[in-house]
């Protein structure tokens, strides 16, 4: 099939899933949430997979999805765990309100719904943190409906083979569509992982390896020699730096002061050092003085803790001190410093913890 520059392909051939379904027996990538070919998939695997790999890369999410299974073989046990359990599992991951949901929605299926998820995508999308994507995914992987599956690869893969130059994000809808006129009828589950597959390891964002796909001879991006440039998205704005002051405040005992986070907004239940608000400027004097635990002399350790969240920078200063007779007095936590790993501390705390160790 040719193709120019400015003609993409207004329909794919009809062999063109049968073409990856063989493509896919051959190449599969041998993941611990996947079946293996003649076995029937788990609900609970596919979803636990689904929600963990939401903003996280397969690496990162394969220790964690093994430690989760272990600790919690079903949707019961982990509906059973307490909450606290599950975010100190879980810190690491990021996105922290996905561990929140993922527990109630186990709470959900656990008692409402006798520890079976439902299999169509509309009672799937009324469970807690289950969006179009994880719904498509596990009607599609764990049942075997047919579903149009659309991640970050299946969006790549679509807007390559049918040549669309129109920017993400905005052009999701149409990709979404294309998508389905791929999606076939026979053995959807499979295509759905064979569409990721393909994307995550041939048609790559950066030199995708053309020559091993199942679907080069038309690909209209190929054909015009743009594959590298799309899919294309709007420029995104510079992310803002926030700043701010932790407080590193041990008791006589030796022990460290946390608190835990509101249960809504960013880091939502977790567990942190305490810090004055991120704000857009440098904390002043006076702001530390009034988020302070307590009110004593505080001295600055070298250095700054740099983390990065999905919409900002985060910039913090560490102060430490250590707490007299009061020390009762301060909110929060008091717990062992060789006991903070038993913490739900999220990354960005993690890194405060190892910058006092290492200055304090």
């Amino acid at each position: 099939m040719t193709t120019s520059p400015h003609t993409a392909p207004k329909s794919a051939p009809r062999d063109a899933a049968p073409r990856l379904l063989t493509w896919y027996d051959h190449n599969r990538r041998d993941l611990p949430w996947r079946a293996k070919p003649g076995e029937v998939a788990d609900p609970y695997r596919v979803w636990l997979s689904e929600i963990m790999l939401q903003q996280t890369t397969v690496p990162a999410a394969a220790p964690y999805f093994r430690a989760f299974t272990e600790r919690w073989p079903t949707v019961r046990d982990l509906a059973a765990a307490p909450l606290d359990d599950v975010l100190v599992a879980w810190a690491g991951l990021g996105y922290y309100a996905r561990a929140r949901n993922l527990h109630k929605c186990a709470q959900v299926v656990a008692t409402e719904r006798a520890g079976r998820f439902p299999d169509k995508e509309v009672a799937l999308l009324e469970l807690p943190g289950i969006g179009a994507y994880t719904a498509a995914a596990i009607t599609a992987i764990a049942f075997g409906h047919k579903a149009t599956v659309v991640d970050g690869n299946v969006e790549r893969v679509v807007s390559r083979v049918f040549a669309v130059e129109e920017p993400l994000p905005g052009v999701k809808p149409k990709l979404r569509a294309l998508a389905a006129l791929l999606t076939p009828d026979e053995r959807p589950g499979d295509y759905a992982q064979a569409m990721m597959d393909l994307g995550a390891t041939v048609c790559t964002p950066r030199k995708p390896k053309c020559m091993l796909c199942p679907w080069s001879d038309w690909c209209a991006a190929r054909a015009a020699g743009i594959q590298e440039q799309l899919p294309r998205k709007v420029a995104k704005a510079d992310k803002p730096t926030r700043r701010g002051v932790a407080f590193w405040l041990l008791n006589p005992e030796g022990d460290v002061l946390l608190r835990r986070r509101a249960e809504e907004g960013l880091l939502g239940g977790m567990t942190e050092v305490p810090s004055t608000p991120w704000a857009g400027h440098a904390p002043s004097d006076a702001e530390i003085a009034a988020a302070a635990p307590l009110d004593l002399t505080w001295r600055r350790l070298p250095g700054v803790v740099r983390h990065t969240f999905s919409h900002f920078h985060l910039d913090l200063e560490v102060v430490t001190g250590k707490a007299g007779d009061g020390w009762r007095m301060a909110e929060g936590l008091w717990v062992p410093v060789d006991r903070l790993g038993g913490q739900a501390l999220p990354s960005v705390m993690m890194k405060v913890v190892r910058h006092a160790l290492a200055h304090a």
